[in-house]
């Protein structure tokens, strides 16, 4: 298919118009479509449209494909497991695929200066259902029922997941009363501090606003089960925290009795240059929530924990199509790419982005920060940089006019673009997200 782009008529062409009229008479319309792709086929890092228009893709598949579309290796895996047990359900069978995957995140899940603990995975569909997964070992193995999670965080739509989230009022709204018990907190945003800090002035007020007023009001340390938090917050912008937070939340959690829950459904699977944006930070989850790219496109998901709290009895959670033997086999299949090489590329290609865009803010008045851990990027736009008044205009315009020059990518947040392209991507295909973003910027 070529390693860049290629357009051969107007968008959408006939195919996509014809296509995007059958979907409005049918498919629910919750779903968000930022532009007219109707997507076909799907090579590497690029995607071609029914029209023939080849794109390239920094989206991911929303940080799904984490090996690329399509890459042969995982195409086998799916195609002999298919050809051999599509499905037997590991909630009431055994099945060697599903021990094999179990095996492996056990073993690359984040340890810490003692080593890797002991773990045991559940797994389901999706990341809700990891963080449905997480909520519900977190109550059973303390006993306690409050949770704490950020504002900005995205967990997922389910009712559980649903309650954690606090993103974008269209996500909650109409949908309550949410699971009760769930509160939440600043999360450390720096650039625009809910404590009005600059960052060499932090006394990470987000966790002493959890010490000093939630635990102390109105989620009693007794009480609370767990903090859930995203190493690097997706939905609410590609924020990334400072290292003294994770410090201080792990301190707090400790004295408390307090799991941590970390959500690495979009920030996993070396998205960030390292197998967990946890590692980044040398912080270690008790609960770990896993999807995405963790089968490249295939449904899965994973609840990883220390071994001495999953000890729920038999029946207490299960997911039928969870462990699926051909997702398993495209997991193994990806991971296996990701330990060979792709982590790496991940974070060398970051390093090739940031290294341009650290002087966006310096050329582009409309840009006010760049920020990101390898192939994970935000690029918040404003109005004005002095008062940092946020352009979602202007960023879905930006959105639209790249893909206008073949370059697909999604938004996060109110006014954030964020880069995440699959793992495989080159050094000339960043070079060419880099020129269409700046054309569109310009």
């Amino acid at each position: 298919m070529g390693g860049l782009p290629k357009l051969i008529g107007p968008l959408p062409g006939p195919r996509a118009r014809a296509i995007i009229e059958r979907d409005a008479r049918v498919v629910s319309p919750s779903y968000t479509r930022s532009y007219p792709l109707v997507a076909a086929r799907g090579e590497g890092a690029i995607v071609e449209d029914v029209d023939g228009n080849r794109f390239l893709d920094f989206s991911a598949g929303i940080a799904v494909v984490a090996a690329g579309h399509c890459h042969p290796r995982v195409v086998e895996a799916i195609r002999e497991q298919a050809a051999r047990l599509i499905h037997m359900s590991g909630t009431d069978f055994y099945y060697e695929e599903l021990v094999a995957l179990a095996e492996k995140l056990a073993e690359i899940a984040p340890g810490g200066p003692s080593g890797r603990p002991p773990r045991r995975v559940s797994f389901g569909n999706s990341g809700a259902e990891a963080i449905e997964g997480s909520i519900k070992l977190a109550r059973y193995a303390t006993g306690r029922d409050k949770i704490i999670a950020f504002f900005g965080s995205f967990h997922g739509r389910t009712l559980g997941a649903l309650s954690l989230t606090a993103s974008k009022a269209v996500q909650r709204r109409h949908f309550g009363p949410l699971v009760p018990g769930v509160v939440h907190a600043p999360y450390p945003y720096c650039y625009r501090c809910p404590f009005g800090r600059e960052p060499e002035h932090c006394a990470v007020e987000c966790v002493k606003h959890i010490e000093d007023t939630l635990l102390k009001t109105i989620a009693p340390a007794e009480e609370t089960a767990a903090m859930v938090v995203e190493p690097v917050q997706g939905e609410g912008g590609y924020v990334v925290p400072p290292r003294k937070f994770f410090d201080e939340l792990a301190r707090v959690a400790q004295q408390n009795g307090i799991l941590l829950i970390f959500d690495e459904v979009q920030s996993g699977m070396g998205r960030t240059g390292k197998m967990w944006a946890a590692e980044h930070f040398d912080a270690v989850p008790d609960i770990l929530a896993v999807a995405k790219g963790i089968a490249s496109g295939m449904p899965l998901g994973a609840t990883v924990a220390r071994a001495d709290l999953m000890t729920w009895p038999p029946g207490a959670h299960a997911s039928t199509f969870g462990g699926n033997p051909v997702c398993c086999a495209a997991a193994l299949a990806t991971i296996a790419l990701l330990e060979e090489g792709l982590v790496e590329n991940a974070a060398r290609m970051g390093a090739h982005l940031m290294d341009r865009m650290r002087e966006w803010p310096a050329r582009f008045p409309q840009v006010g920060d760049v920020r990101g851990l390898g192939l994970m990027i935000g690029i918040e736009l404003v109005r004005d940089r002095q008062t940092k008044e946020k352009a979602p205009e202007l960023r879905d315009r930006v959105l639209r006019q790249a893909f206008e020059r073949g370059l697909l990518a999604l938004g996060a947040g109110e006014n954030t673009i964020r880069l995440c392209p699959p793992l495989v991507v080159t050094r000339d295909q960043c070079d060419f997200a880099m020129e269409t973003l700046e054309e569109c910027l310009g």
